[in-house]
């Protein structure tokens, strides 16, 4: 009975439970929606598209949960994957030769450095300036698709080249790389935050950052390099964007997919107010969301309701995990009645 009741209380159980009816729901719609197998070498199958198409959530939303830990929120990573986009399929597009490696691996590495550029744009602002991490971010938020723009011209750059084809789009040991790319950064960060004590000051930091300072803790530079973190996330999740579709679409990349992250985040028990974090949770929360897109198409919703029906769902798992709603749903106990040998003489 006590390991039931811990099963129940357990902040993954409903993320979880949402997870396997939507994939019920698939199922039973389209016979052999789980079916995974191999062809021409690689693994096939609507679960491993899931996988592939969800990597560029998954890697906002570990960057995400990071910034939010802090007590903050970045509002930008939707206009540094448009960035990010842009500045690589241009690069490429200008070469002299789009199918040469060295200039995708150039175009990865100036999209980095743009990526750490801009992070510390965002942590100066929220950790030397005090500037509120909402409106820090915004700025960038709304400036960054403009930037994006000046580097298109306005344009939707297209780009002909196999090795930059296989950031968003390759396969390695029929595993896809995007896959591959978003469970290394899960097993560093995993190592580098639950390892070594890295997580815990991120902890202190969100909880009280001023008792934080007082003990010690140099707070400034952990929020910086957490903005830096989820920025270098941001980008390389426009790398996989821009490479799978092979074009950079400054208007249209990464559009609102901060909001998709801060959901993820929150579905995976991550709390807004800082302190304690999730890092499995949010993978959890950001398969739900992208499983959520994949239902909406198969059962045959209009797309131009799909985000209606994205709240709906989010809404209900949010509220189904609030023990306070689930107080005031739980039907009131009855009192038993008191024994005579109770009753007091």
């Amino acid at each position: 009975m006590k390991i039931l009741t811990n099963i129940l209380r357990h902040r993954l159980l409903w993320p979880a439970a949402a997870l396997v009816a939507l994939l019920a729901i698939d199922a039973a719609r389209t016979p052999g929606f789980l079916s995974v197998r191999i062809q021409d070498g690689h693994l096939y199958g609507s679960p491993i598209d899931i996988l592939r198409y969800g990597a560029p959530l998954v890697l906002i939303s570990l960057g995400m949960t990071l910034v939010i830990a802090t007590r903050g929120i970045d509002l930008s990573v939707g206009a540094v994957v448009a960035i990010a986009g842009a500045l690589a399929c241009v690069h490429i597009a200008h070469g002299a030769d789009q199918s040469s490696v060295g200039a995708v691996l150039v175009a990865v590495v100036l999209v980095l450095a743009v990526a750490v550029g801009l992070g510390l744009w965002n942590g100066m602002l929220v950790a030397r300036f005090g500037v509120q991490p909402i409106i820090a971010t915004l700025i960038l938020m709304v400036a960054g698709r403009g930037i994006a723009q000046l580097v298109t011209q306005g344009q939707i750059v297209t780009v002909h080249s196999p090795p930059y084809k296989v950031i968003g789009g390759g396969y390695l040991a029929t595993i896809p790389v995007p896959v591959l790319i978003t469970a290394g950064v899960l097993v560093l960060l995993a190592i580098l935050l639950r390892r070594t004590a890295l997580g815990m000051l991120l902890e202190s930091v969100g909880g009280n950052a001023e008792a934080s300072r007082l003990v010690g803790v140099r707070a400034t530079g952990l929020i910086v390099a957490v903005y830096v973190v989820c920025a270098c996330c941001a980008a390389v999740a426009g790398l996989m964007t821009s490479s799978n579709v092979t074009a950079a679409d400054s208007n249209n990349a990464g559009l609102w997919i901060e909001l998709d992250a801060i959901l993820a985040v929150v579905l995976g028990g991550t709390s807004l107010t800082g302190g304690r974090f999730h890092l499995g949770g949010t993978i959890l929360g950001a398969l739900v969301i992208q499983t959520l897109t994949t239902t909406i198409y198969t059962i045959g919703v209009p797309p131009q309701t799909s985000l209606l029906w994205k709240a709906v769902v989010v809404i209900a798992v949010c509220l189904i995990q609030s023990p306070a709603f689930r107080a005031r749903i739980r039907p009131p106990r009855r009192r038993r009645a008191p024994t005579p040998a109770e009753v007091p003489a």
